[in-house]
């Protein structure tokens, strides 16, 4: 079975449209970038950078600013997210969540060569149970 994150693309529209996600949630709750910023630690400078697309942010950052919102990670990555009625990311479960911040866990040790490797593999991985 072929989890929603290995689909095509769904990197490309995370990087697309994170930021707008963060920006849309923190608008909703009335905080301001310094509100986030307080709570997390994270400059107001790289939050700005985050929301205007310019950055994207890792898996343990978004948990920071997730709690700083009292939401939930997985939030960020739902349907219902995206208000402007286009399709959006695909919703992520816990488990997948939390197979991703494993991954970025890992990876950050694994040198280029090794992370295509693991990235040629999985898709492989992937290819096979698909067919």
């Amino acid at each position: 079975m072929q989890s929603n994150f290995c689909r095509a693309g769904t990197f490309l529209v995370l990087s697309m449209n994170i930021g707008e996600t963060i920006r849309n949630y923190r608008l909703q709750k009335g905080m301001s970038q310094g509100d986030i910023e307080k709570r997390t630690g994270l400059l107001r400078c790289y939050l700005s950078r985050v929301e205007n697309g310019h950055t994207i942010p890792s898996l343990d950052t978004l948990a920071k600013i997730a709690g700083a919102m009292e939401l939930p990670l997985s939030q960020f990555f739902s349907d219902s997210s995206h208000s402007n009625g286009s399709k959006g990311l695909p919703q992520l479960s816990e488990d997948e969540v939390r197979f991703l911040s494993q991954i970025r866990r890992y990876s950050t040790s694994l040198n280029d060569s090794d992370r295509k490797l693991v990235l040629a593999m999985v898709k492989k991985m992937a290819a096979s149970s698909a067919r």
